[in-house]
C-alpha cells in the first residue's frame, strides 16, 4: 500500500469512527462538527435508495440520529482506489454492519469529502 492509498484508507474508517460513535451515543454532541467539517460545502451523497442530498440534508439527517443505534459497530473494508489526479481521489470501499453490508464510493479532496455513493449489498 502506498501513501495515498494508506491516508485515504485511514480517512474512510476515521470517518466512519466517527459515524458509529455518534449513532451510538457515544460522541457528545459537541463532537457532531468533526462529522460536519469532513463534508465541502457542495457536498452530494446519493443514498441507497437512490435520493441525492445536499450536505445540508446531510447533517440535518444524521445530527437526528445521534445515539438512536446503540448497538451499532460499522467496520471498513476493500478500499481500493479506483482514480486519482492532483488532489482529487476517488476510492470504493465496502462499509460492513451487522446486518448488512453497503458498497461506497467516494470522491474526496485530501481529507474533505466531495461526493458518496452508496449501495447497499444483498
Amino acid at each position: 500500500m502506498n501513501g495515498v492509498e494508506a491516508e485515504v484508507e485511514a480517512e474512510i474508517v476515521r470517518h466512519h469512527e466517527v459515524i458509529e460513535r455518534w449513532l451510538t451515543g457515544a460522541a457528545a454532541r459537541e463532537e457532531f462538527a468533526c462529522f460536519a467539517d469532513a463534508h465541502a460545502p457542495g457536498f452530494t451523497l446519493i443514498t441507497s435508495d437512490g435520493r441525492t442530498l445536499t450536505r445540508d440534508q446531510v447533517l440535518a439527517e444524521v445530527e437526528a440520529l445521534h445515539g438512536r443505534a446503540p448497538e451499532l459497530t460499522i467496520e471498513i473494508r476493500d478500499v481500493r482506489i479506483i482514480a486519482s489526479g492532483g488532489a482529487l481521489v476517488a476510492a470504493t470501499y465496502q462499509e460492513v454492519q451487522p446486518d448488512r453490508t453497503r458498497q461506497s464510493t467516494v470522491v474526496l479532496q485530501a481529507a474533505t469529502w466531495l461526493h458518496l455513493h452508496e449501495t447497499w449489498l444483498l
